[in-house]
């Protein structure tokens, strides 16, 4: 019975754990210091940053460690790998693998990405997906589906009556902005084969 106490409490400790380190990649991710660009990795818009900007950052804001409290005394490579492990981050490689004509040097920051096959950090080109959604604001996430209601209104008012004399549009001013993929919409499952996106309609007016 005291064995069976003591492993529950330590699948509490590391779910614990767990939660720390998720809490620590929001911070560093949110954080208005940390580098990061956006790709298209299979197709889905996603946000990256690369292994040298991830070591420079933990070094200048090391108070970020205290997140993960036992763990602080980690160096930024060992951290790095247990995002890895939690699935946390996913380590990438550029697509475009030679110098294009006409340029120098490859790109600092490539557009496109590619997963690579050895989940290792490493600070020497190489690059890395967030893999988790990002928290919104609330009102981040009403306004879409109030624009929605807005458009469904728009069409309903711009119908000719059932007279076939009357016809009711709204003024230009009216009409939202048009909408594409909302990029902080977008989440992709790294570790699988689907994914997902938030597309709002065109307008017209």
């Amino acid at each position: 019975m005291k064995k069976q106490g003591g492993t529950e409490k330590k699948n509490k400790k590391q779910a614990v754990k767990k939660d720390a380190f998720h809490l620590f990649a929001e911070k560093v991710r949110d954080h208005k210091d940390f580098v990061s660009r956006w790709a298209v990795l299979q197709e889905i818009q996603v946000e990256y940053f690369r292994g040298k900007d991830f070591v420079s950052f933990m070094r200048n804001h090391s108070e970020l460690k205290d997140i993960i409290e036992s763990d602080r005394s980690l160096e930024p490579e060992e951290i790095a790998n247990i995002l890895l492990k939690k699935t946390l981050i996913v380590r990438c490689d550029r697509v475009v693998k030679t110098v294009q004509p006409g340029k120098k040097k490859l790109s600092t920051f490539p557009a496109h990405l590619e997963i690579y096959n050895y989940q290792v950090f490493s600070d020497n080109d190489a690059f890395f997906v967030w893999a988790f959604v990002k928290r919104r604001p609330l009102w981040q996430t009403v306004l879409p589906f109030f624009w929605s209601f807005f458009d469904i209104s728009s069409l309903l008012l711009s119908c000719v009556s059932q007279s076939g004399q009357t016809a009711y549009t709204l003024p230009s001013r009216w009409c939202p902005p048009p909408y594409t993929v909302e990029s902080h919409g977008l989440w992709c499952s790294l570790d699988s084969s689907w994914k997902s996106c938030l597309v709002f309609p065109q307008h017209s007016c």
